[in-house]
């Protein structure tokens, strides 16, 4: 059949309707491919805190690279390092590409950092926090570099940080924290240190409070102290060969909590991290110090 003059025209607007119809989707899926990219950074995350803070936050998926102190979440065990926080090169860094350096502002050497930021790469530097207060600061500080929202989980962090600390009572027992990295470097831990305030938050008290910093391990000091618990982290008493290689240590066999055994291991982030998980490190802390007898 040959149409006739109306037909065609419909026809023809058929047709106009369908490529039109085309258009539409096509720039929608241009749209959403778009939508899939933009935002999408390339995020090299360095320092432990730091790093949990950014997948924390939910810009995990951004994160290209991080630092050999980034060991949590699980999902950091599938992500290329750049060495140790303090002693980057900017080459390593450079070769991911990175649009985003979030770090601590122990990360350095700082002609490293700006040696990154000559090459154009955005640099942002997170102060470590050793008290409550700070670390809820330290969780929005890091969603201000990502642009992401942090109240949130700062304020929840806090509340439940305090509510931790109050279930531990004071009066818990006098303790020792020590940072060990082999026989070779062994120091205690100050009041002003981070490892301490998170112990006190615990409910310990510091039995070498007036010391201050990181002051190296003897002997004296120990004996002086006269601490109930010793406080290590993990990786540290691994250094050691455990709690007998602690307790071969000059001085430690030689205290209340060396005689009792009580060498209280710690993972690393959470003693010394003051992270997004520092509620539930608090309640797992505490519970350790109060722990009667806590190696066989």
């Amino acid at each position: 059949m040959i149409p006739d003059a109306s037909t065609g025209r419909w026809l023809r607007l058929v047709a106009i309707a369908l490529v039109a119809s085309c258009l539409v989707l096509e720039a929608t899926s241009c749209s959403r491919e778009t939508s899939a990219t933009e935002g999408k950074r390339r995020i090299v995350s360095i320092g432990g805190t730091v790093t949990e803070t950014v997948f924390a936050l939910g810009a995990g998926d951004d994160v290209v690279a991080i630092d050999s102190s980034s060991v949590y979440p699980d999902a950091t065990e599938k992500l290329p390092e750049v060495g140790y926080q303090r002693t980057l090169a900017a080459e390593g860094i450079l070769a991911f590409s990175p649009d985003l350096v979030i770090a601590t502002e122990d990360a350095g050497p700082p002609a490293v950092l700006e040696q990154l930021r000559g090459a154009g790469v955005r640099v942002e530097l997170i102060p470590a926090a050793k008290t409550i207060d700070t670390a809820a600061a330290a969780i929005l500080a890091v969603g201000k570099a990502l642009d992401v929202p942090a109240a949130e989980l700062a304020d929840r962090v806090a509340r439940e940080a305090r509510a931790a600390s109050a279930r531990s009572a004071t009066g818990g027992p006098r303790f020792v924290m020590m940072y060990a990295r082999g026989a070779g470097t062994m120091m205690v831990a100050g009041g002003d240190t981070a490892g301490s305030a998170m112990v006190v938050l615990a409910g310990g008290r510091n039995a070498v409070a007036e010391l201050s910093g990181y002051k190296p391990l003897s002997s004296e000091i120990l004996i002086s102290a006269a601490p109930e618990v010793i406080v290590v982290p993990s990786r540290g008493l691994a250094t050691l060969g455990g709690v007998d290689g602690a307790l071969a240590i000059p001085g430690i066999a030689d205290t209340p909590a060396g005689r009792a055994r009580r060498i209280v291991a710690f993972d690393d982030l959470l003693l010394l991290g003051f992270g997004p998980r520092l509620p539930s490190a608090i309640d797992d802390l505490a519970r350790l110090l109060r722990a009667p007898t806590t190696n066989p």
